[in-house]
Order: C-alpha cells, then sequence, then structure tokens
C-alpha cells in the first residue's frame, strides 16, 4: 500500500492512496479463511470445503468488503501515524473508475485538519462575577403573585353585574335542536368569566349578568369539536344565575403558606428567597459565561477550517431567516445567502468551539450517562403523551445525541475554566443584573 501527499496548504490535505492487486486479494483470502470453518456446501462436511471453490463462490462478493474495510484501514492507519484529525468526514474518491479484478486501487483522499490549538494560561484570566441577594422588597412582591395565583372570590353586592375576571356561580341546560344532550348541563357550577375553559364565545355573553338572572346563552360548537355528534352544531344553553363573585387575592399567612408546602409563612419566605437567589445565580452565570468567551476569544488566534466557518455560518443564516420570517415553517424557501456578518460569527463560534473541545478533552470532562438521561428527559417532557416515543428516537439517533451532548459538555467545560480563572464577586441590584442580561441579548 502507498500513500502520497498531494497537497499540503493551510489545513488542506490531500492524499493518494494505492492498494495492490496483491493486497487486496490477501484481504478476501484473510475473510474466507476465517469464514471456512462455519461453511457448508453439498458433497463436503461443514468446514472442509476447499480454498480455491470458496473463492469461486464467494469471492467476488466479499471484493467490495475487502477493498472497503483496506481503504478505511489506510485512512486509519494515516491518521494515526500523522496526528492529523479531520474537521470533517474525508472526502474519498475512486479515481480509476475502469478498475477491474486483478487491478490495483487508485484513491483520493482530500480534507482539512483540525488546527493546533494554542495553550491558555487559564489563571491569567479575569472575571467579575455578579451576585444579586432577594431583598424584602422581592421577597414580598413575590409573595403577592403568589397570594394572587391562590386568589378566592368573594360574593359581591346585591344586583352588581358581573365583570370579566370575576366568578359567576350558575345552574345550566345544553340543548342542540331543542333536545338537551350528555355533558351539557351543571349545577351550581363556578365559572371563571375570561378562563376560556367553555366553548369560545360562551363567557362573553355572561359578562353583566346579576345573581337570580336566567339568560340563554348561543354557541356554535367548533368543527373540530372532540365529540362528533356536536361539532359544528348551535346550542342554546339556559343559564340561572345564582351568584357574582369578586375575585379577592388570598391573604398573605401561615395558611397561604401551607397552600404551597411550606410549614408557615416564616418558611415559605425563605423558601422564596431561595428560589429567587437561584434565578439570579442563573442569570449571573450566563453573563459570567459571556464574558469568559469574549475573553477565551481574545486570547487565542489560529488558523480555521473554512469548512466549518462555512457550514455554521449556512446554519447561522437559515437560523436568523427562519426568526425574521416564522410564517415559513418547514424549508421550501429561496436559497439563503452568507452575508460578512454571518462568517465573522460563525468565525467565533468554530474557534471558540474547538479551543473549549480542547480544554475539555485535557481535562477529561466527559458528560455521564446520568446526564445525558436527564436532558433527554427534561426535553421529552415538551411532547405530553409522547415522551417514550421521544427517548426511544434519541437512544436511536446518534445526532441527536450529539446534539443534545455538546450544550452539556460546553457547560461543564465553561465550569472547569471558571475554577481555575480568578473571579471576583461583585454584589449588585436585581435592576443592574437585567441590565446586563438585556445588554446578552442585544448583542
Amino acid at each position: 500500500m502507498q500513500v502520497t501527499e498531494t497537497l499540503n496548504e493551510g489545513l488542506k490535505r490531500a492524499y493518494a492512496i494505492t492498494v495492490t492487486a496483491a493486497e487486496l486479494d490477501e484481504k478476501v483470502n484473510e475473510k474466507l479463511v476465517e469464514a471456512q470453518p462455519e461453511i457448508e456446501m453439498k458433497g463436503f462436511r461443514k468446514g472442509k470445503v476447499p480454498m480455491a471453490l470458496l473463492k469461486k463462490q464467494f469471492g467476488q462478493r466479499l471484493l467490495g468488503e475487502a477493498m472497503q474495510e483496506t481503504i478505511d484501514g489506510a485512512m486509519n492507519k494515516h491518521f494515526e501515524d500523522s496526528g492529523d484529525r479531520p474537521a470533517m468526514q474525508p472526502e474519498v474518491k475512486m479515481t480509476n473508475e475502469d478498475w477491474k479484478e486483478g487491478d490495483d486501487i487508485n484513491v483520493d483522499m482530500t480534507y482539512e485538519a483540525l488546527p493546533e490549538i494554542p495553550e491558555v494560561d487559564l489563571k491569567s484570566v479575569s472575571l467579575e462575577k455578579l451576585v444579586v441577594k432577594a431583598d424584602d422588597a422581592a421577597v414580598e412582591e413575590a409573595l403577592a403573585n403568589l397570594a394572587e395565583t391562590a386568589q378566592d372570590f368573594k360574593a359581591r353586592r346585591k344586583g352588581s353585574k358581573a365583570k370579566d375576571g370575576d366568578q359567576v356561580v350558575m345552574d345550566f341546560l345544553g340543548k342542540v335542536d331543542g333536545e338537551a344532550f350528555e355533558g351539557g348541563a351543571g349545577d351550581d357550577y363556578p365559572l371563571v368569566l375570561g378562563s376560556n375553559s367553555f366553548i369560545p364565545g360562551f363567557e362573553d355573553q355572561l359578562v353583566g349578568v346579576k345573581a337570580e338572572e336566567v339568560k340563554d346563552v348561543t354557541v356554535t360548537f367548533p368543527e373540530e369539536y372532540g365529540a362528533e355528534h356536536l361539532a359544528g352544531k348551535e346550542a342554546v344553553f339556559t343559564c340561572t344565575i345564582k351568584e357574582v363573585k369578586e375575585p379577592v387575592a388570598a391573604e398573605i399567612n401561615d395558611e397561604l403558606a401551607q397552600k404551597f408546602g411550606a410549614e408557615d409563612l416564616a418558611a415559605l419566605k425563605t423558601q422564596i428567597a431561595e428560589r429567587l437567589e437561584a434565578e439570579y445565580a442563573g442569570a449571573a452565570r450566563a453573563v459570567v459565561k459571556r464574558s469568559l468567551l469574549d475573553k477565551l476569544d481574545e486570547l487565542v488566534s489560529f488558523d480555521l477550517p473554512p469548512s466549518l466557518v462555512e457550514a455554521e455560518a449556512g446554519q447561522i443564516a437559515h437560523q436568523l431567516w427562519h426568526e425574521e420570517n416564522p410564517e415559513v415553517q418547514g424549508h421550501d424557501h429561496p436559497e439563503i445567502e452568507t452575508t460578512e456578518e454571518h462568517t465573522k460569527l460563525a468565525e467565533r463560534r468554530v474557534r471558540l468551539g474547538l479551543l473549549l473541545a480542547e480544554l475539555g478533552q485535557k481535562a477529561e470532562v466527559e458528560v455521564t450517562d446520568a446526564e445525558m438521561t436527564q436532558a433527554i428527559m427534561n426535553q421529552a417532557r415538551q411532547y405530553p403523551g409522547q415522551e417514550r416515543q421521544f427517548f426511544e428516537f434519541v437512544q436511536q439517533n446518534a445526532q441527536m445525541q450529539q446534539q443534545m451532548r455538546a450544550p452539556i459538555f460546553e457547560d461543564k467545560v465553561v465550569d472547569y475554566v471558571l475554577e481555575l480563572a480568578e473571579v471576583t464577586e461583585n454584589e449588585v441590584s436585581k435592576e443592574d443584573l437585567q441590565k446586563a442580561v438585556e445588554a446578552l441579548e442585544e448583542e
């Protein structure tokens, strides 16, 4: 076998590989010897079929396998000997298209090598980490929001008209073509106007009703309604209003705390403070991560594989186009051209991606099976009722697994770097943290 370099320009590499007919024949013979003990053929005992007969019978079939394995072996040996790591799958092309059995095989292999990543003194990186404490005002605001979600209703003054957001307690009976239907009646039913829990248009017609009033509400069931015998039909509901109640926030006391699983109000306040500070810490981490990536981007410079930059720029352009044209769901759209801005952003992403990958490899950072399982489960929750199918889909899809593993790996490498870097904590207000987060979104 002969491997000859034909191009070495920047990160671009090209090699001519020649596999001799003798090497290929030897590979076929190896495969036949390996298979011989298990082969049975009429007139011969198992494992006793002569090699010449086996070659005549199976040689042609094994030739393709032998060619592929030999070329793959040559490529693997080349990468092992040279130390090159291809940026993307190498392009392999057989050059003697008129090849016939007994000829040598000539193959051209081209690829872009990953660059050498320079060493970075991570201890020299200085960063500021924003810290926000949950003050009393923030806790009280969160408590008030909780009280609203736990709102109760109290009776309005007699004769008051129902408003949007009020609760109407009523008996109702629905009829289609003058006939009552199953599920169309209720007694003492508490309906919050504006909750959209009834058929579209139903609640709107109850705005303005009073206690002890009887009102007919006419609505049309949607065409896609679950019960086929009602879909698209007009119905009249006779509603007898018993009470009209206005919403009132729950009192902030121990009873409210117990509704949310806390022992008392003090314990609930502690839980809220911890939750708020966890939210602040998450936002602060996003800020310090961006700052870290900016610093690393300034510290390193190396050649980038053009194919990776081009592919990343195309993805960025495609994503931004869809964000600007949300009405287009599929990929049936004009070709999207990449701009200089897309390419510049792609270069940053590729450079940082390669650097973080190198840092992670040297630090032996790994994504555990437990972390992957948790990530899959978290994403599966976005598909209620189809969690198992999603889980199985990811398990069978290597590309999807890689897409999910990449951000976990990146975050673990960032944590590793932050441990080595000089990080100074700076306590700031919630508003200052919010401004820092908004600045990230504007970039």
